[in-house]
């Protein structure tokens, strides 16, 4: 396998050179286009593999016989799994097949036949912030390891090429050795939990083959903490050593100890298994956006994502697990298969920690019983409306954010809402949100709020609203 770089930086733009398997090798050189690959798996690397092949499907169709057949195949982790076999598919007779794949086939498959490679020399990582606890995809050079897995990809059965879009000296001087370690660069508190269960509580000395950013650490601690998982001199907790026991983010473990008081344990963890999946649960095929995205809106309930999470789990369970109830309402009946293997791992969990399954079912307040549940383990992660209707301010640090416009309360607007996660695409979004009460922040976290937190929030505050009044008279 050989491997040729760039004479120049690339910029982000290739390229494509459909090489014909003829007797000339006849090369015809496409308009350029934008092109990304080996991106890391979420929607908007979906949205450009997409693009990507209406450009290329278009160029081929201009160029008509003077060229072979060519089978564009994508793959990424949100298409069903009928479509992802097609790249291990034979090539017919005359046909060259393009795979245009996110970093899903840098080491997770091998494809046979790949004969060429092209390696932008870019991936997108999932960083965390610890001070505003968001997540946000960042475009950043890969690695020399990366490289040289994708390298690898061409070449297995026989000879191959890598063509890499950057200067050697880039690839050299430029790329660093390995990737960042993935505890470096995420969200601590589930680890930060289990070494404490195990007796590790000095952390910021604890010998790590990768040591995390202090930061993290200590962030995680306060929220742990916040979360009655810890004391006041840094020791684990009755709770904590329960939600210890889960195999989940402690804002989850929270949530499910906390159903256990409010009756509805069986809803909760339904909730929470589906969250895991949420990001994966819909499939959107361009030619039918309209009957998927109905497909969509048949599942939405009053009070927020969690709930309509909770309506497609009830009716899936109502249709004994089936297939082809999911590919009617253009769900992937493999991430309801895992929430389905995770929901079923939180029960058994349950008995262990002393947490008793219990329903809602036709309770009278039940729907709010499961919001408070949700509340208790996610009571740091609530906003308010601001006085423009537009944007959010989050209670406890005044952080601008947004609804992302997956969600089913996008134009709804609720005065206030508690979300799973903030993420940082184009803007600072909310996923999975929920319309709260107020009075049920008091109610579930007196330690964390106060009265004059709750009057404030997304407000003038108190000493400039005095002084506006004043101005206005």
């Amino acid at each position: 396998m050989t491997r040729q770089y760039s004479r120049f930086p690339d910029e982000g733009i290739l390229s494509i050179f459909i090489i014909l398997p003829n007797r000339k090798r006849t090369t015809y050189k496409l308009p350029s286009i934008p092109f990304s690959k080996f991106i890391p798996r979420n929607k908007k690397g979906q949205d450009e593999i997409e693009t990507m092949q209406e450009n290329i499907q278009d160029i081929c169709y201009k160029l008509g016989n003077k060229i072979q057949e060519v089978i564009v195949c994508p793959i990424y982790a949100n298409l069903p799994p009928d479509q992802q076999t097609k790249i291990f598919e034979p090539t017919p007779k005359n046909a060259r097949k393009v795979v245009l794949a996110t970093n899903i086939a840098e080491t997770s498959i091998t494809i046979d036949g790949i004969v060429y490679v092209i390696d932008p020399g870019y991936v997108k990582e999932n960083v965390y912030n610890p001070r505003s606890g968001m997540e946000s995809l960042v475009v950043t050079q890969c690695s020399q390891a990366s490289a040289n897995q994708r390298a690898g990809r061409a070449g297995r059965v026989g000879p191959g090429k890598c063509f890499r879009l950057f200067t050697k000296w880039a690839y050299f001087n430029e790329l660093p050795q390995s990737t960042t370690p993935e505890i470096q660069r995420t969200n601590l508190e589930s680890v930060v939990l289990v070494l404490m269960s195990l007796g590790i509580n000095d952390l910021l000395n604890f010998d790590f083959m990768d040591p995390p950013p202090t930061e993290t650490i200590v962030r995680s601690l306060e929220h742990l903490y916040a979360l009655g998982a810890l004391n006041d001199r840094g020791e684990l907790t009755k709770l904590g050593r329960q939600m210890a026991e889960f195999p989940a983010n402690p804002m989850f473990s929270k949530a499910i100890i906390a159903s256990d008081m409010y009756g509805c344990v069986e809803e909760v963890l339904s909730i929470i298994a589906m969250l895991g999946e949420a990001s994966s649960l819909f499939y959107r095929p361009k030619d039918k956006k309209l009957h998927a995205d109905k497909a969509r809106e048949a599942f939405t309930r009053p009070g927020g994502d969690h709930l309509s999470l909770l309506e497609i789990w009830n009716e899936w369970v109502d249709t004994e697990f089936s297939q082809a109830w999911a590919a009617e309402n253009f769900l992937q009946y493999k991430s309801l298969c895992r929430a389905r293997d995770v929901r079923d791992q939180l029960s058994r969990l349950c008995d262990r920690v002393g947490v008793k399954l219990s329903s809602a079912g036709t309770q009278e307040n039940g729907v709010v019983n499961i919001q408070k549940s949700i509340t208790s383990g996610f009571f740091a992660n609530t906003a308010r409306l601001t006085r423009n209707g537009e944007s959010y301010r989050t209670v406890k640090t005044s952080q601008t954010v947004y609804i992302h416009p997956s969600s089913v309360l996008y134009k709804k607007k609720p005065k206030w809402i508690l979300y799973h996660e903030l993420v940082l695409t184009s803007k600072e979004f909310m996923r999975n949100c929920m319309a709260i009460q107020p009075p049920w922040l008091m109610e579930v976290s007196p330690h964390f709020y106060k009265q004059k937190d709750l009057d404030n929030a997304g407000g003038v505050p108190e000493k400039k609203e005095k002084a506006n009044k004043i101005l206005a008279s």
